[in-house]
């Protein structure tokens, strides 16, 4: 529970909480102007310093130069206790506490000089975890619950953070799996399943990036390689052979021998020289098939029809209708072949050329390789000959080291698919089996929305809890179709819902804080049930309900037996400059 915010300003509105239901109200007077606004009064800034002293980060009015060097104290209840916690804007790892920290899992540190306990920020948060959510000192999973997650659906952000898009995200790039470890954890569900979802989620994704490597360091290879990255039996091959290359090579440089391949090296050069004979060749007998076609090309013409009936004119015959028909099928035949002979030729032009460009590829291949060889040849002395092979020997050993890596993660990668396909299958068979066992968790939760919801519309909604391969799936939903702000009612009796759960599991009061605009667009019926429930519940159940409201957004005409203002525990104006929250304006 909070029991008051303070700041160490004069003008700063000090704000005093109350148990149960409690109003921040903006109001607009008649002295105020056609450009005053109570959108800069300190609503929104309310829940964002209450955020700061909790261990969050400065939000956007913080951050303003004007308020550098403010320090804001926040008097709580935590675990029965009371305790007084100080931050500056300025010292933002510095949180300074007042009250009894014996039992706590970290103790403060006492500073001599200002003669105050103090904690990082970061202990912080870990201290506020145990207090208000019983968070164990040391949890094994990889992805926990924090506190700053946990605390976030207490209190939402500004709209802008994405605080309202649904009742299981409290900000718009929320993580999905921290949605779903969050809301396990709050609904008092295996949580850790979710968790360890996420950690096969990751092991695929590394699977992934495995196999992804793969395909590159296949598309990039040599083409010896290449040809047998199919599978792990060809790579288990070739590093077969390499090795005992390596092994056979070692021993020639070992025992220092003039180089053993000298002959192996002539033959080869002598071979690539009447390749690279046989290319050249080939290349001026294609280039020369070149020139012949581009040549037939040029005298292809097709028959002209008045070149034909000229001839005949002048031969002083005239042409029958029918003869005219069949010269004319014959002209149209005649073109059909010159058309497709044009286009053979052209086709035949390009295969030539392509296989002129791959054999002078293959020349530039071959008269390297062959200039390479040529060189150890060359070389004289044992020196020389024996430089030139540990250069050689040290590039099997390379291919022998990647070989083995591709190998080793060829295997990792087919070991995982199905490691990853039984641990996912056991974890599902495990998270169902608990999600059962929590049924009356999940009874009490499902119960107690679907009682909020139809208190608000008449008809229960429905809260949905299910464990898929994806991981634990949540749904709300409430049937009334028409009705505005249905969205964000469906939050509102979530986090409803929420805070009695944990008020019967904490000794002091949970709190639970919305802003203005979690009832901006919602009916006037709705929005006075809304608030009349808030007010209810929490001095039922024993949690702090605390929302900030404009004056004219208040349903006061809706209301049944319920006296709003008495619940209005501080009041902002804009009357003037000093009249917010803050007492000065920016």
């Amino acid at each position: 529970m909070i029991r008051s915010l303070s700041c160490d300003r004069p003008y700063f509105k000090t704000i005093e909480f109350k148990p149960g239901f409690n109003v921040i109200l903006a109001e607009r007077t008649q002295e105020a102007t056609i450009k005053d606004s109570r959108n800069g009064l300190g609503k929104s800034t309310v829940i964002e310093i209450i955020h700061f002293c909790l261990g969050g980060n400065k939000g956007e009015t913080l951050k303003k130069s004007e308020l550098d060097g403010w320090a804001f104290t926040l008097e709580l209840d935590l675990k029965g206790e009371k305790y007084s916690v100080t931050r500056n804007t300025r010292d933002i790892n510095e949180v300074i506490i007042d009250g009894d920290c014996s039992s706590w899992p970290i103790e403060p540190k006492f500073d001599s000089e200002i003669g105050k306990k103090v904690l990082s920020r970061n202990d912080w948060n870990e201290v506020l975890g145990y207090l208000m959510f019983d968070f164990q000192p040391n949890y094994e999973c990889k992805y926990n619950p924090t506190f700053r997650s946990l605390i976030s659906y207490f209190a939402r952000k500004n709209g802008h953070s994405g605080a309202f898009l649904n009742p299981f995200q409290h900000f718009k790039v929320q993580l999905e799996w921290d949605q779903q470890v969050n809301n396990a954890f709050l609904l008092g569900l295996g949580w850790e399943f979710a968790s360890k979802l996420q950690v096969l989620k990751d092991r695929g994704k590394l699977l992934n990036e495995i196999k992804q490597e793969l395909e590159e360091i296949k598309q990039e290879a040599t083409t010896e390689l290449s040809n047998v990255l199919g599978s792990s039996g060809e790579l288990e091959a070739l590093k077969i052979r390499l090795k005992a290359q390596v092994e056979q090579e070692k021993t020639q440089l070992d025992n220092f021998k003039v180089l053993p391949q000298y002959e192996e090296l002539e033959k080869n050069a002598n071979q690539i020289t009447v390749n690279i004979h046989e290319l050249v060749n080939l290349n001026i007998s294609d280039k020369l098939l070149i020139e012949y076609y581009e040549d037939s090309l040029k005298e292809e013409v097709d028959a002209e029809p008045s070149k034909i009936k000229n001839l005949y004119e002048e031969a002083g015959l005239i042409l029958p209708e029918k003869i005219t028909k069949i010269i004319t099928d014959v002209l149209t035949f005649h073109k059909n072949i010159v058309a497709n002979r044009k286009e053979y030729l052209q086709l035949e032009i390009q295969k030539l050329k392509r296989n002129i460009s791959e054999r002078e590829q293959q020349i530039n291949d071959f008269t390297s390789n062959r200039a390479e060889l040529l060189l150890a040849l060359k070389t004289g002395g044992a020196l020389q000959e024996w430089t030139l092979l540990q250069n050689n020997h040290q590039t099997i050993v390379a291919q022998l080291k990647d070989v083995s890596n591709k190998l080793e993660n060829l295997t990792h990668f087919e070991q995982g698919k199905s490691s990853i396909n039984v641990d996912l299958e056991l974890l599902l068979q495990k998270a169902k089996q608990d999600l059962n066992e929590r049924k009356s968790q999940k009874e009490a939760a499902i119960l107690t929305f679907n009682a909020y919801s139809k208190a608000l519309y008449s008809v229960p909604g429905t809260l949905s809890i299910d464990f898929t391969k994806n991981g634990f799936k949540f749904n709300v939903s409430i049937e009334r179709s028409g009705s505005q702000g249905i969205d964000c009612m469906k939050i509102f009796c979530y986090d409803l819902m929420l805070a009695k759960l944990w008020a019967k599991k904490i000794k002091s009061q949970i709190f639970l804080i919305h802003d203005n605009l979690i009832f901006d667009s919602v009916d006037e019926r709705q929005k006075a049930l809304a608030l009349q429930l808030a007010a209810t519940e929490s001095e039922k159940e024993g949690f702090q309900y605390i929302c900030t409201m404009n004056s004219d957004n208040v349903p006061r005409s809706e209301f049944r037996d319920f006296n709003f203002d008495e619940y209005v525990i501080k009041t902002f104006t804009d009357a003037s400059q000093s009249g917010g929250l803050l007492g000065i304006r920016f």
